[in-house]
Formats: C-alpha cells, structure tokens, sequence
C-alpha cells in the first residue's frame, strides 16, 4: 500500500553566529528567532552577553506538543 504524502514543510534556517539562528516558517510573515537562553546558555558555555537570548528548538517542540 502507497501513501502519497499530504503535506510538505517548507522551512528555511540561516546561521547567523553562534547559537542564533532564523527561520522562515510557513504561514508566518516574518522570521522566528532561535537560540539558547539560562540553563541551556549555561550548559552549553554561551556569554549572554555575546548573545542574546531566544527561544530554543526544543522549546518550541514542547509548545507544539502541548497544544
């Protein structure tokens, strides 16, 4: 049995430096900051202040899944 696939995400991630990076989601007119920011800044030895903070992937897998 084949299954064609319903839907394909189209999503675009630029390196900036360091940790920060950006995404052009689908169906979002401007693009989504990522980073690192406390305990994960922390664990991973990045200075907040060469960095900013941003959300993390990983926050934003626990946000999805919650919804």
């Amino acid at each position: 049995m084949s299954q064609e696939s319903v839907y394909t995400s189209r999503v675009r991630i630029e390196r900036l430096r360091g940790p920060v990076r950006r995404a052009w989601l689908p169906a979002e007119s401007e693009p989504t900051m990522f980073g690192v920011h406390s305990e994960i800044a922390a664990h991973y030895g990045v200075d907040p202040e060469r960095f900013a903070p941003h959300a993390t992937t990983l926050d934003y897998v626990v946000a999805a899944a919650g919804g």
